[in-house]
């Protein structure tokens, strides 16, 4: 997508845009008629893509209409997902309303049927019937899709860690846990000396962001955000929308590479994005969490069972007195900051993209190179 370009350049590598910004749908601030254009408008870059050459299609969490291009083009896909949203009976399914365990049949169940189910995901219905149509494909519904892709053991690879997830024992052969996939520091990255003065400034502040719902409200946030460090009795750096000293304790900050900025600090709340729970647990330090939406809740739950965090706060009952309380805890339990610790060492030692990147050669070494289609 357009407005994550440079996160590809700066890597070194080229890219294709496809239009539009998912990331309002992702935030519930699509208007239905906004929904619309959006489908309409990946619908036509997917197509143009598939004029393109590939060797292969890595396909992200929502692969299905990546699965249709890659058929069109006559070249191998495999998934690259950041959370395991393939049907398991461990957990509830991640990107549901359900927060709650159907037990172990029920949760199987229920995840498969968001494969499945039209009514699970209309946009992708609809996108697929569109896809594949314009493609000059035969039409397949979601269930034809998701049986092929068992079938055929459709490889997927998770970025994230099997000490923070383990592999569910009843995932079928085929779906793999590698570990996480950092990215790189944004190319010629330094600090603001403005930040830099302020963390060595005092004792070690707390991190405290919202992830893409700070530009929402972002000074409804920070003055609840502020109280909270004032009760506690803590210094902060808040990613909260607003920059710049917001008190001789607090400074706001825009984007800082998480690697930098954690390992600084004396605990971080945040809303449970799996990059952003990723990046704490890297760097060691104990973690508040603040879920919103989606995957979160789940990434909530693992970060309080690993024990490198108090109970979690939803964000529709997060108070200044509530986030105060866990921002204590976090940073004054010394049982959490060493399983931070124990953990980060752990985590840190894995290679998340080695594995792969060995599917990705052994795929080109099977199939050959893309064409045009003529």
């Amino acid at each position: 997508m357009r407005p994550y370009a440079e996160l590809v350049t700066d890597a070194g590598l080229e890219h294709l845009s496809l239009p539009g910004d998912p990331l309002p749908a992702l935030t519930g601030r699509f208007s239905p008629s906004a929904f619309k254009e959006y489908n309409e408008q990946l619908t036509n870059g997917l197509v143009e893509l598939a004029g393109q050459e590939a060797d292969l299609l890595l396909l992200g969490m929502a692969g299905a209409p990546g699965q249709h291009v890659a058929e069109a083009m006559g070249v191998p896909s495999m998934g690259v997902h950041l959370q395991p949203v393939d049907p398991t009976g461990d957990f509830p399914p991640v990107m549901s309303l359900f927060q709650w365990s159907l037990g172990r049949w029920g949760n199987r169940r229920a995840a498969r049927l968001a494969f499945e189910l039209p009514a699970a995901g209309p946009l992708l219905a609809g996108l697929s019937t569109k896809m594949r149509a314009r493609l000059g494909l035969p039409p397949m519904t979601l269930r034809a899709l998701y049986r092929l892709r068992e079938s055929t053991r459709w490889p997927v690879f998770h970025g994230f860690s099997p000490l923070v997830v383990p592999r569910p024992a009843d995932w079928r052969p085929g779906l793999e846990i590698t570990g996480y996939w950092w990215p790189p520091r944004p190319r010629g990255w330094q600090p603001d000396p403005v930040l830099g003065d302020f963390l060595v400034s005092g004792p070690a502040p707390v991190f405290v962001g919202f992830g893409s719902l700070a530009g929402t409200r972002a000074e409804q946030y920070t003055e609840l955000a502020v109280h909270a460090l004032r009760l506690a009795g803590l210094r902060g750096v808040f990613q909260t929308g607003l920059r710049g000293h917001i008190s001789d304790d607090v400074l706001g900050i825009g984007d800082v590479p998480h690697d930098w900025l954690f390992p600084q600090l004396a605990a971080v709340a945040h809303h449970c994005g799996s990059g952003t729970t990723g990046s704490g647990v890297r760097a060691g330090v104990p973690a508040v969490a603040v879920p919103v939406m989606n995957d979160q809740p789940f990434w909530a739950s693992r970060l309080t069972a690993l024990g490198v965090a108090p109970a979690a706060i939803p964000f529709r009952r997060l108070t200044p007195a509530r986030l105060a309380a866990a921002l204590t805890t976090a940073v004054s339990d010394p049982a959490h900051r060493q399983r931070a610790r124990a953990l980060s060492v752990l985590v840190s030692a894995e290679d998340g993209a080695a594995p792969v990147v060995e599917a990705v050669n052994r795929l080109q070494a099977t199939h050959r190179p893309g064409r045009r289609p003529g």
